[in-house]
C-alpha cells in the first residue's frame, strides 16, 4: 500500500469554516480540502488553513493511495512556513507526511523532536508509534501507544494503534476487540476512517481463516466507502478463499485500476496464476517487474513484493537475496524479517534464514506464511520436530490460507518425531 500500516485515525482537527457546506457526495478528506480551501480564499497569511489543507491532502493520498497527494500537501507545508516558521502543527502534518511516503527514519527523527518540544501531545505519541512500527521497534512503539492510552483512554488513535501492536504480539482476538471498540467511537461522517478499521477487521478475521465473517464486514466497509481499494483487496482474497477466482481477479483488477501501483499488480498476477490463467499471469508479472524495478531506490517501494517474486516464480534467487538485504539495512519490522528469511532459504543458506525468521517470530505475531516459512526452512535444516511444530501452527492457524497446501504437502514429508503429530488431520 502506498500509505503506512498503522491507521491515524482522526489524527488532528482539521477546522471547519463556517459558510457553505462542501457538497455531501465528497469524501471526508476531499470536504476537508474544500474547507481548508474556502479559508484560505478568506485569508491567506493565515498559516493554519494550510496546515489543514496539508493533512487533509494527506489523508486524501489514504482515501485514494496515491501518492501525488504528498506532493501537493508539502506545497501546502510550505505556504504555512512561509507565513510561520516551524510552526507546531505544520510540523506534525510533516511527520505524517513522511510516513506516509515510506521515510520512516526521517519520520522518526522528526516525532521525537516533536516530542521534546511538546512531551504531553498526545497525537505525537501516535507519529512516535507509528515510526517505530514500521522500523521494528516494537517496545518502543508500544511504550508510545500506551502513553496515548494513559493520557486518553478510549481515543481512537490509541486504539488503533494498541489494536495493531496486539496483532504483531499474536492476540489476534484482543485486536479485533480493540479495532471494535476505535470503530463505536469514530465519528459517524468519517466514512474512510470507518471503512478502514472494518477492512482490518476482516484482515484479522482473514488471519485465523474467518472469510465469511470478513466478507460481511467488508460489504459494510464498501458500503461506507464504495470502491475502496484496501476493502477490494481483502474481499479478493475471500474469493480466493471460497475458490470463486474469476471474482477475485475481478476485484483485483478493479483495485489496481483504482490504485494502479506495482504491488497491487502483484496481487492480481498471483490471483490469475491461481485461476489457471498462466498466460495472463505471465503478462502481469513482467508488467509488475518493470514497474516494480523503477522505483526500487524510493523509500515506497514494492521490494518486497518483487523479492518474492524473484524467490518464488522468475527463479532469480541472487536477485530476491540482494534485494532483501538491501531492505533489511533500512527497515527490521517483522514483514522485512520474514521476506529476507525467504531469500535467504530459496538462496541455500539456511542457518540465517533460521535466525532471521525466529527474529520474527520472537515479536510474537501468529501469521500462517510466517510459520509455514518457519516449517520450510526448519525442514531445510533436517530439525524435523521443529519443521512439524511450525507446519502444524500454520494450520491450525489457518487451514485455508494461501500457503495451506504447501504447508500440507510439506508436513507429509517430515519424520514426526513426537507420537500424535502425524494423526492430526488438516483438512
Amino acid at each position: 500500500m502506498k500509505t503506512h500500516g498503522a491507521a491515524v485515525v482522526a489524527l488532528f482537527s482539521v477546522l471547519a469554516v463556517s459558510g457553505q457546506t462542501p457538497p455531501a457526495h465528497l469524501s471526508p478528506a476531499q470536504q476537508k480540502m474544500a474547507w481548508a480551501q474556502k479559508a484560505i480564499e478568506e485569508n491567506s497569511e493565515r498559516y493554519q488553513p494550510h496546515n489543514d489543507l496539508a493533512l487533509a491532502l494527506s489523508r486524501r493520498a489514504r482515501e485514494t493511495s496515491d501518492p501525488a497527494y504528498y506532493a501537493q500537501a508539502e506545497e501546502a507545508l510550505r505556504n504555512s512556513f512561509r507565513l510561520a516558521p516551524d510552526n507546531f502543527e505544520g510540523q506534525k502534518v510533516r511527520a505524517w507526511i513522511l510516513l506516509g511516503k515510506h521515510e520512516f527514519a526521517q519520520a522518526l527523527e522528526a516525532a521525537k523532536a516533536l516530542n521534546r518540544r511538546a512531551p504531553d501531545d498526545i497525537l505525537v505519541y501516535g507519529l512516535l508509534a507509528d515510526a517505530h512500527i514500521e522500523l521494528g521497534n516494537y517496545q518502543e512503539a508500544e511504550e508510545a501507544a500506551q502513553w496515548m492510552l494513559d493520557m486518553r483512554p478510549g481515543n481512537v488513535p490509541g486504539l488503533t494503534r494498541a489494536a495493531y501492536l496486539r496483532e504483531l504480539f499474536g492476540d489476534i482476538d484482543g485486536a479485533i476487540e480493540l479495532m471494535n471498540a476505535a470503530y463505536q467511537r469514530t465519528p459517524y461522517d468519517e466514512v474512510e476512517d470507518r471503512a478502514w478499521i472494518l477492512t482490518h477487521i476482516a484482515h484479522l478475521q482473514l488471519m485465523t481463516g474467518k472469510a465469511d465473517g470478513a466478507e460481511k464486514v467488508l460489504q459494510r466497509a464498501l458500503e461506507l466507502f464504495p470502491g475502496y481499494h484496501y476493502a477490494l483487496a481483502n474481499l479478493a482474497r475471500v474469493r480466493i478463499v471460497q475458490q470463486r477466482h474469476a471474482e477475485a481477479i475481478d476485484l483485483l483488477r478493479q483495485r489496481f485500476q483504482a490504485a494502479p501501483y506495482p504491488e497491487n499488480l502483484y496481487g492480481l498476477a498471483e490471483a490469475l496464476e491461481q485461476a489457471g490463467r498462466l498466460q495472463e499471469a505471465k503478462v502481469a508479472y513482467a508488467d509488475f517487474e518493470e514497474k516494480a524495478r523503477r522505483e526500487m531506490d524510493w523509500a515506497d517501494n514494492a521490494n518486497r513484493e518483487l523479492i518474492f517474486y524473484y524467490a518464488d516464480h522468475a527463479q532469480k534467487p541472487a536477485e530476491a537475496l540482494r534485494l532483501a538485504r538491501h531492505e533489511a539495512e533500512r527497515r527490521r519490522d517483522v514483514q522485512t524479517l520474514d521476506t529476507y528469511a525467504w531469500a535467504l532459504c530459496v538462496n541455500g543458506e539456511y542457518a540465517e534464514a533460521r535466525k532471521q525468521i525466529e527474529s520474527a517470530l520472537a515479536v510474537g505475531i501468529h501469521d500462517a506464511k510466517f510459520f509455514y516459512h518457519a516449517g520450510a526452512i526448519a525442514s531445510k535444516l533436517n530439525d524435523q520436530a521443529t519443521a512439524a511444530r511450525y507446519l502444524t501452527q500454520s494450520l491450525d492457524l489457518n487451514p485455508v490460507s494461501e500457503f495451506s497446501t504447501a504447508a500440507r504437502k510439506a508436513l507429509a514429508t517430515v519424520s514426526y518425531p513426537a507420537a500424535g503429530v502425524a494423526g492430526r488431520d488438516h483438512r
